[in-house]
């Protein structure tokens, strides 16, 4: 028996990186899941048999978001979890991104799981077993160098979180969020590849976090599997950090 069997999900930003390992895993776990994503599932992830099943969509538009949550919803047949993990990254201090910049982030990054939970939630109101797990950030709790864009969609989910939790526990409806470390993910391979020595920048980020590398997207899958599955019906409200440590640990240099 699976953790998620007889259950229905839908995972936002699914056709690689967390939001893909998470798909995946709620899956083999036994959910039925479709994934929204602005890029299509490869072959290998959806087709005859698959227990995943994509539908293209860019979350910063309201109406195609409500269109495309209808048609997962129907495709489904109901909806149990909700993993809003769509989100884009930025760069830079205060002074370097443009206002065109800052509504494009916010937009997706905030916005965009505002529209996606509105079209879930009449969904999710009608499941003995609903789950909200919304994909924050350490770059939420922890001050980090040339993020601050990205740090302010990431704050605002962050408390948002909050908020959605105590206005949906009386529906039954549990809201969490994971706030991962730096991600061994497609976006910061980007990152790397654009540095002037991808070595050395990858040794920085990986030493910033405690346990000395960076996670892993089936750790971030695992934490917010266990949000979503019904063991958890006694959380929410929660931001489970997964950053080896980033969040809370002070260590010594080592020698």
């Amino acid at each position: 028996m699976g953790a998620f069997d007889g259950l229905r999900a839908i995972v936002t930003g699914g056709a690689s990186g967390i939001g893909l390992t998470t798909a995946r895993l709620l899956a083999e776990q036994g959910a039925h899941v479709a994934v929204l994503d602005r890029d299509p599932l490869s072959d290998g992830d959806q087709g005859s048999g698959s227990a995943l099943h994509g539908v293209q969509v860019d979350v910063s538009d309201n109406s195609a978001t409500q269109d495309a949550v209808t048609a997962a919803i129907e495709h489904l047949g109901q909806l149990d979890v909700l993993v809003n993990n769509a989100g884009i990254g930025a760069q830079g201090g205060v002074e370097d991104n443009t206002d065109d910049e800052w509504h494009r982030v916010l937009d997706v990054n905030v916005i965009g799981m505002v529209r996606v939970t509105r079209a879930a939630l009449p969904a999710l109101r009608r499941s003995s077993a609903a789950a909200i797990v919304n994909t924050s950030s350490i770059a939420a709790t922890a001050g980090l160098p040339q993020r601050v864009l990205y740090s302010a969609s990431k704050g605002a989910v962050a408390a948002m979180t909050r908020a959605m939790a105590a206005d949906l526990l009386p529906d039954g409806i549990r809201v969490n969020a994971v706030n991962p470390g730096t991600a061994d993910t497609p976006w910061i391979g980007r990152l790397l590849a654009r540095a002037e020595d991808p070595a050395a920048e990858r040794a920085a980020l990986e030493a910033r976090q405690p346990h000395g590398r960076l996670v892993s997207p089936d750790e971030v899958a695992a934490a917010i599997a266990y949000l979503a599955s019904p063991a958890a019906g006694s959380v929410t409200g929660v931001a489970l950090a997964v950053d080896g440590g980033m969040e809370f640990l002070r260590l010594r240099p080592r020698s």
